[in-house]
């Protein structure tokens, strides 16, 4: 797998991507997840001309997963990351994740953040098995109160859900002395 900046040529590709990959939200009761559409082309152009929306692509440079993160509270807060169940348990997750990871490294960012479903498997329990540890309300900035509360707006707080950080290595939590 290559890790690489999606093209605007992908974006569709990428969209496909995504309502693959939640599909298996059906099984858990939450068809409304796998009916949600993915977002548009033109918001995952806003990611990509960010230089935030990452792909990895297989063997014949075919995108099979994506990430899309975008600077929330001094983080990089991962907005979506989506595997194509063909390449699912693979460790293409976790690869897009390590990318976004070396990606604020390099720019002193001192963490990843998202939210996500509570009780799915490969949500929170997945991300907890990665390092990422959750946030509790009261620790909680600005911007991740607001997608809280947009996330609220659309229903999605219907299931569980819960905020989750990730420290970047060799970048001290807040309030920590650098090494």
């Amino acid at each position: 797998m290559r890790i690489r900046s999606v093209r605007c040529d992908e974006l569709q590709a990428i969209r496909d991507i995504e309502r693959e990959a939640g599909e298996a939200f059906r099984g858990f009761g939450m068809a409304e997840i796998a009916e949600d559409e993915p977002p548009s082309a033109d918001a995952l152009l806003g990611f990509h001309r960010e230089g935030l929306a990452w792909v990895a692509a297989d063997d014949a440079d075919t995108p099979v997963a994506y990430l899309v993160a975008r600077l929330v509270d001094s983080c990089l807060h991962i907005e979506q990351v989506s595997v194509h169940p063909a390449h699912a348990r693979r460790g293409v997750g976790r690869a897009l994740l390590d990318h976004a990871s070396g990606w604020a490294e390099a720019r002193g960012i001192p963490a990843l953040t998202l939210s996500t479903f509570a009780s799915v498997p490969w949500n929170a329990p997945y991300y907890r098995r990665l390092g990422f540890r959750r946030i509790d309300d009261e620790a909680m900035g600005p911007g991740l109160a607001r997608i809280r509360a947009e996330e609220d707006a659309l229903g999605l707080t219907r299931w569980p859900r819960v905020f989750m950080r990730r420290e970047i290595r060799g970048i001290p939590a807040e309030g920590q002395p650098r090494p």
